[in-house]
């Protein structure tokens, strides 16, 4: 059975993984004959949004704590991710990967990633293993696989033209769709960037995950 490595950056889509991408993602795996395996960084939250008023709450949130919600309990510090242990790599979206994970949120394209993440992240790169970035994720992209990745967030021009200035090579995709850099064995779609309902989103995952497990 193939091995798929998710690294999740929270529990909701404000603060944290976009939930319904989340277990799209996961049940999209167990369909494809593959198991999950999820990990998020130990570290607090950027902040904590109240998702019933959108508004900054003043609590402090840890993100491997507030992402075992997702797996249920089964989660391990990103720190523990080691590509030789897994096929694929899988990173929903929502803003904590852009709060969180990395400060894309709040720097664009001057934006860092959190060493333990970009360390697992590149681990899988560089030993040429498949790797999916949903929604917000591909972000990270230009910093993990340097100059000429492609990827896509979408059809939003202001965050496509911050990916090329990082390095990157945006590619327009609909939400039932994925791009895939060959080069790189590397895997995106937009996700709830365009999605307006919850089977919207699976479209573009679920054919996603199909070509993700394939290659792995």
């Amino acid at each position: 059975m193939k091995r798929i490595a998710v690294i999740l950056s929270g529990c909701g889509v404000f603060d944290g993984s976009e939930i319904h991408e989340s277990v799209l993602s996961l049940l999209a795996i167990e369909q494809e004959g593959a198991s999950w395996h999820c990990f998020a960084p130990n570290i607090d939250q950027h902040h904590v949004i109240n998702h019933l008023t959108g508004e900054e709450s003043r609590e402090s949130r840890n993100v491997l704590i507030e992402a075992a919600r997702i797996a249920r309990g089964q989660i391990q510090d990103v720190q523990e991710l080691n590509a030789s242990q897994f096929d694929a790599l899988l990173l929903p979206g929502g803003f904590g990967a852009a709060k969180n994970l990395s400060d894309f949120a709040l720097k664009g394209s001057d934006c860092t990633i959190h060493p333990d993440v970009l360390s697992a992240c590149q681990s899988f790169a560089k030993v040429d293993k498949p790797a999916g970035y949903l929604c917000i994720a591909p972000a990270m992209i230009p910093l993990i696989y340097g100059s000429g990745a492609k990827g896509t967030i979408g059809t939003d021009p202001d965050t496509a033209k911050v990916f090329n200035t990082m390095g990157g090579e945006h590619i327009e995709c609909p939400v039932h769709d994925f791009v895939l850099d060959q080069k790189r064995r590397l895997l995106t779609t937009p996700a709830y960037m365009l999605a307006g309902s919850l089977s919207e989103a699976a479209s573009g995952i679920n054919k996603l995950v199909k070509e993700l497990v394939k290659l792995a």
